[in-house]
């Protein structure tokens, strides 16, 4: 499967300064010469003066007035990070994930044995402060699950501090917003049945048996239906980021490889599919959008072909190779983490950065969009340095990469890759249910419709004791089988 970012949105493009090897990506423009110098100089520039001198005190005019009423200044509007990502250090993949899963489906077996749990009504008001027969079912149900002491699970049906706590570590396992109150997708979490949190831990654990990664002291994760990155260093996620996965129909493939190089300013091909579906339809429209896009149509000795010359009414365009420059409009961004794998994906940067603040982001053709991106290639870089400084950081014991010397070399517009000195695993996993190395239990949407695949059923056919109040532990009906499966 080709990766085929949300092309329609193309990024700004930049140019990295190489570090232990210097090569130019296919079609580059021609190699400039690094000026080491360079990145220091731009890090230490300061900044832009106005040219306006700035007075000793205001004119009278302009002075404060004492009798004004002072306006609060707004509350300013949490980062997308705070608000979706995990700061526990316990990694979503290890080595023990499969075995540590398969103990938290027997533990939900017992749930569902047992009767499972209660359906929290809707329409009742859930948040710090409420009472009422809501809120006692409210606290059972996160009693059954663990997130709710036993002792604080009382008769009284008081919304307080212990309730909003559990409803918090509820909101981190499910990796929702943790805002201690029962919203929308709170509540859909919460009357998921037992039976079908089983079968996400089964399954998941079913994919997890399938893995040969080759862990390290280093690594990288994506869990595709969390959307988001892990960085790992001795069994500890020491950086998490916000990600763009595939959408249903461009589903992002699992992947097990190597990140091998960073390339900034990357060029972009244009996918066949992509010249098809979109390129096509927009020059029949506006022959024009090309040029706007900074588009270069090649033939197979690599030759540009001036676009007239093509016949738009067809798909004969799909025949050549379609380049987008490296350049503020470049799909991938300013960078691109290199990965080798049979399905051409990729991690990348994204002009379209409003894109990380929203609570579901698969909105991608398949490859993985990352926040921050930079920071993620200063620490796959930290046993790199330019080498002009490798010999200084030798003694230092640093690494001449860091988020900020990456931005600079950017800056400089030269268009290189960063070889890894040793490549890094990377794994692309699709966990929908999974047991962390201390023991607690997490799921995420079954965004693919994976986990009910033919070849996997669910477990409708388990015996149950008489359900508990409200309980929706099994289901009416079995699932339908999903349509699509993960690699087209």
């Amino acid at each position: 499967m080709l990766c085929m970012s949300h092309w329609a949105s193309f990024l700004k493009s930049a140019c990295v300064a190489a570090a232990i090897a210097v090569v130019l990506l296919p079609c580059a423009v021609p190699a400039q010469t690094f000026d080491p110098g360079a990145i220091e100089t731009l890090l230490k520039a300061e900044p832009a003066q106005s040219g306006q001198t700035q007075p000793d005190a205001l004119p009278a005019s302009k002075q404060p007035d004492s009798n004004a009423v002072a306006v609060e200044p707004p509350v300013p509007k949490p980062a997308p990070e705070d608000l979706y990502l995990s700061k526990d250090p316990q990694p979503t993949f290890t080595a023990e994930t499969a075995a540590l899963t398969e103990e938290a489906a027997q533990k939900y077996l017992a749930i569902v044995e047992a009767g499972g749990w209660p359906e929290v009504p809707t329409g009742a008001k859930l948040a710090p402060g409420a009472t009422g027969p809501a809120v006692s079912i409210l606290k059972q149900r996160l009693s059954i699950a663990g997130d709710l002491e036993p002792a604080a699970a009382g008769p009284s049906d008081v919304y307080d501090a212990a309730v909003e706590a559990a409803v918090k570590r509820f909101q981190e396992r499910h990796g929702l917003e943790q805002t201690g109150a029962i919203g929308g997708q709170t509540l859909r979490a919460l009357n998921i049945t037992a039976i079908m949190r089983y079968n996400q831990l089964l399954a998941s654990a079913k994919r997890l048996r399938a893995s040969k990664f080759p862990f390290g002291p280093r690594y990288v994760t994506v869990n595709i239906p969390s959307a988001n990155v892990e960085a790992v260093e001795d069994g500890k996620v020491v950086r998490r980021y916000i990600a763009v996965v595939g959408k249903a129909d461009h589903p992002s493939p699992t992947v097990e490889t190597k990140i091998t190089s960073i390339n900034l300013n990357p060029t972009w091909t244009v996918p066949a599919s992509i010249v098809r579906n979109e390129i096509i339809p927009h020059m029949l429209a506006n022959p024009g959008y090309l040029a706007k896009e900074h588009i270069r149509i090649l033939d197979q000795t690599g030759a540009e072909v001036n676009p007239a010359q093509i016949d738009w009414a067809n798909n004969s365009a799909a025949s050549f190779t379609l380049r987008q420059d490296s350049g503020e409009t470049n799909s991938l961004g300013t960078l691109r983490i290199d990965m080798p794998n049979r399905d051409a994906v990729y991690m990348h940067d994204t002009p379209s950065k409003s894109l990380f603040a929203a609570s579901v982001r698969f909105q991608s053709h398949g490859c993985v969009r990352v926040s921050k991106v930079d920071d993620l290639a200063a620490w796959l870089l930290e046993n790199n340095s330019p080498p002009e400084q490798a010999a200084a950081n030798q003694t230092s014991g640093q690494s001449g990469w860091t988020a900020e010397t990456i931005d600079a070399a950017i800056t400089l517009g030269t268009r290189m890759d960063v070889k890894l000195t040793k490549p890094v695993p990377v794994a692309w996993v699709y966990l929908t249910g999974y047991a962390t190395p201390d023991h607690i239990v997490h799921f995420r949407n079954d965004v693919y419709g994976l986990d009910n695949a033919a070849d996997n059923p669910p477990t409708a056919s388990i015996p149950v004791r008489a359900p508990q109040q409200q309980s929706s532990a099994v289901p009416s009906k079995p699932a339908a089988p999903a349509a699509k499966t993960l690699v087209e």
